[in-house]
């Protein structure tokens, strides 16, 4: 037994002689000092802690030949960002490490970024997520995280995808809250969503104080919130919301990430406030790594916290334990031989005191190229930061967070990730199963204050009339009733209130764009009556659609067009027509006397009686009166023709003349405004209206152009014209001088010329209502349907003719319409003729051309 005892133990000394034991594993390895500075008191901190140590002990477990190791120095910051900084310098002075995991706080980052860019050590931060830290500003900093901006984008996303108009972020007091607001604002700016309100709360509101401010933001009529605090803060936020009405139906709430996870940090507290809220999140692919890994953290943490809630790890530890791997990585390819240069020790703990690290631009490098499957996904840096552009969307429940969809950078809101559009069914808060239209109208007794121009001259659009013993305005009028109209047909009801914009005289109290820039100065919540859309107005303000008719044109008066000249029967046809027209009677009445002379006796005689039989046939085919008969073929053949084409002729010369004397009888005096330029006629518009600015563009002469307030001084300036201190024509918008026309429409005045481009009328709102949709909507319902029709009856008038077209150019018939008859008629008549004078002997033609008497010759009757 003693004997079998000594051969074990020399046994065991060749063993030790010959290798390392198991426990002295690693006794060569070079260590990698890595600092980390952590929230103890916290439970991301706590988490990340234990996440951070399974990262070392996985790591290397899964590379047992690695010769470099992670060393870790962990340090507390106390919650401050002094604490961060100070535990920052003692790292670097005492430890001298290489690399610093966190601190968690985006405000701790930043004077520890700082240190990390003087020593050009690298911190790798794995929940400071503020888009105000830009690892492209700072290039020792890198974010191992979801930049927040992501987050942003995402909700802005999911705003758009309900068409919400307004939004009010509430948020944290500090650098975590600031950073990710500022993003999220320009995000739901870029979607077309206003942001009329910031709710910032500070990080030691009491609940009171965090009541007052949300029965301030319930008294607005914005009813989509975006929450971005941190889980105890946010939690104290629902809580307050639920107590004061504000989790009921038709409210929206939006968190972020910190927030969505609150169920799963406090637990039933945060599910019984938090029901019916929407919040995004970083989208985890379940792997049987992650699975495998969460089961095991449970188990560890359970240990390390007895008492704790939480089931599975929060991504910021997710990130800290892929953040450790990439690390671990970056130190391998680095090599032990640069790992073991160190730098100078310095027991001084101020800034200038400290040195920079002789790997540090190595080992950024080597992280930043970094690239393994975590258990967040695919780790890999791009421009400092992870690549991570997915996010998960989930509905808060009672039974838990339930997906309802995802948001990518590349496709947006999406039901699923490969395709779908839009999101799954939502249960909002109250239990509201129909998306909430995002806003409320009353509150606290409010109404909307409408802005109405006084324009006395034409009161058909809008009447304001001011009772002398009561001092109340009465509204009437077209737009008005239009807009009672729209406003009654709203699937919900909105108090509203008008309010004349005079100037105490009966008059405006300015200019239509005064008017209209008053909604923008927020003195009028919007403004209805005969407001044109415009486009430098509408850089101020919205407009709802038009409901008028669009243009501008003009009004000129009406002439008796009835030539008085007794010549008017020339008229039908042009010069060049008449003279056509008569050489071809003459020369169809000598094609006819040629072929008919040697063969018919009535075209024969002394040369003066053939020369009058040739015009009298001729011009007695004009009105079909010809009594000489032909008996050539030929000649009949010409003769039809012809008379064809004086058919036409005849038939078109009656029709223009009678046109010229009845049809265009009324004529106006100028055609267009080009003309009334030309004529330096004055121009007439209605005051207090764009027009001013579009006849200048038109190149009227300024000291040309006048105002008139009414139908009655537009008809009165008409009649005088400019020769008697009136004007030539009026420019005005097409709705104006349709109610113009219909007071004066008997034969005096009518519109002419082209139309220019307007957009109409419209109803005026603040950029960013959230009416304007369903009003607009309602502005479409309402013009097509039949009380509209019955409105414009009663502005217009019922079977006046407004629109009058005239044909100013001259009615001349041109010789260019009958181009084609002339040429008929010309082979008609040629064709024959060089027939028969081809076909006729040398003897045969003098005779037909000297002689007066022309005997057939004999052969031509004999018989055989």
């Amino acid at each position: 037994m003693t004997r079998y005892r000594a051969l074990l133990l020399l046994v065991f000394l060749l063993l030790l002689s010959s290798a390392h034991p198991p426990w002295a594993a690693g006794a060569e390895e070079t260590p990698f000092r890595v600092g980390v500075i952590l929230d103890t008191e916290t439970l991301i901190g706590n988490v990340s802690r234990t996440c951070i140590a399974m990262a070392v002990e996985d790591f290397y477990a899964a590379h047992p030949g690695y010769k470099t190791r992670v060393d870790l120095h962990f340090r507390n910051s106390g919650g401050e960002a002094v604490g961060a900084a100070s535990a920052a310098l003692d790292l670097l002075n005492q430890v001298e490490v290489q690399a610093i995991l966190g601190p968690q706080r985006s405000i701790q980052a930043k004077f520890v970024i700082e240190l990390g860019r003087r020593t050009q050590v690298p911190i790798v931060a794995f929940s400071a997520k503020s888009p105000s830290l830009s690892p492209t500003l700072s290039p020792y900093f890198i974010r191992a995280a979801m930049d927040d901006s992501s987050q942003a984008k995402a909700i802005a996303a999911i705003v758009n995808n309900f068409h919400w108009r307004e939004v009010v972020p509430i948020f944290e007091d500090s650098e975590y809250g600031n950073g990710m607001t500022r993003s999220l604002v320009e995000e739901l700016q870029e979607k077309g969503a206003a942001v009329p309100y910031r709710s910032m709360i500070p990080l030691a509101a009491t609940p009171d104080q965090i009541s007052s401010e949300l029965l301030r933001l319930k008294g607005m009529r914005t009813r989509v919130f975006v929450l971005h605090a941190s889980y105890a803060l946010g939690v104290t936020v629902f809580t307050q919301a639920k107590e004061v009405g504000m989790m009921g139906r038709d409210y929206v709430w939006l968190t972020t990430y910190s927030l969505t996870a609150a169920s799963d940090i406090v637990g039933a507290t945060a599910v019984d406030v938090m029901q019916g809220v929407v919040g995004v999140k970083p989208y985890l692919r379940q792997t049987p790594k992650l699975t495998n890994f969460k089961r095991r953290w449970a188990r560890r943490f359970k240990e390390e916290n007895p008492g704790t809630a939480l089931t599975e790890p929060l991504v910021f530890g997710l990130w800290a334990y892929d953040a450790v791997w990439a690390l671990a990585m970056a130190a391998e390819k680095i090599g032990p031989a640069d790992l073991a240069r160190s730098r100078r020790n310095s027991s001084s703990e101020d800034f200038g005191g400290l040195r920079q690290s002789p790997i540090g631009s190595k080992l950024l490098h080597s992280i930043m190229n970094v690239d393994f499957e975590g258990l967040t996904g695919r780790f890999r840096l791009v421009e400092g930061q992870l690549d991570s552009s997915t996010s998960e969307i989930v509905n808060l429940l009672r039974e838990g967070p339930t997906r309802v969809g995802f948001w990518t950078a590349a496709k947006g809101v999406t039901r699923h990730l490969t395709n779908g559009t839009g999101l799954r069914r939502i249960i909002w808060p109250g239990d509201q199963r129909e998306t909430p239209k995002g806003w409320e109208w009353p509150m606290q007794g409010k109404s909307l204050t409408i802005g109405v121009p006084v324009r006395p001259g034409f009161g058909h659009f809008v009447d304001v009339r001011r009772d002398p013993e009561t001092g109340r305005y009465h509204f009437d009028g077209f737009c008005i009733k239009v807009f009672n109209a729209v406003m009654d047909s709203l699937p919900y009801k909105v108090p509203f209130d008008y309010v004349a914009f005079d100037d105490g005289t009966g008059d405006n109290n300015g200019t239509y764009d005064d008017l209209v820039y008053k909604v923008f100065l927020q003195e009028f919540d919007a403004v209805v009556g005969d407001v044109t859309i415009l486009a430098n107005r509408s850089r101020f303000v919205d407009f709802t659609l038009p409901f008028t008719d669009s243009g501008v044109t003009m009004v000129v008066p009406i002439t008796d067009g009835q030539s008085k000249s007794a010549w008017v029967f020339i008229k039908p046809l042009s010069g060049d027509l008449w003279l056509a027209s008569g050489c071809f009677v003459v020369f169809t009445g000598l094609v006819v006397w040629f072929l008919e002379h040697r063969v018919n006796e009535e075209f024969r005689g002394v040369p003066s009686n053939q020369v009058g039989t040739v015009f009298y046939f001729a011009f007695s085919t004009l009105v079909f009166a010809h009594r000489e008969k032909v008996v050539s073929n030929f000649s009949r053949f010409v003769v039809i023709i012809w008379v064809f084409v004086v058919l036409i002729l005849t038939s078109s010369y009656t029709a223009s003349l009678t046109s010229m004397l009845t049809v265009q009888q009324l004529q106006p005096t100028v055609s267009d405004l080009s003309d009334l330029i030309k004529r330096n006629e004055r121009v007439g518009y209605l005051n207090d209206s764009f027009m001013p600015e579009l006849l200048k563009q038109l190149k009227v002469n300024n000291n040309r152009i006048i105002a008139y307030s009414s139908p009655d001084e537009y008809a009165a300036a008409l009649d005088k014209g400019t020769a008697n201190g009136g004007a030539g024509a009026i420019v005005d918008e097409i709705p104006y001088l349709k109610v113009f026309l219909s007071k004066y429409c008997c034969g005096k005045y009518a519109m002419v010329g082209p139309t220019y481009k307007t957009n109409g009328f419209g109803f005026v709102f603040p950029k960013g209502s959230p009416f304007l949709p369903d009003i607009s909507r309602a502005v479409l319902n309402v013009t097509e349907g039949k009380m509209f029709a019955m409105l414009e009856e009663e502005l217009y008038g019922v079977g006046i003719p407004l629109d009058k077209s005239f044909n100013v150019a001259s009615s001349s018939l041109k010789l260019s319409n009958f181009r084609g008859l002339f040429l008929i008629t010309g082979t008609a008549s040629g064709a024959p003729s060089s027939s028969f004078w081809s076909s006729s002997s040398t003897t045969t033609r003098r005779r037909i051309l000297f002689s007066g008497r022309i005997t057939p010759p004999r052969e031509s009757f004999s018989c055989s």
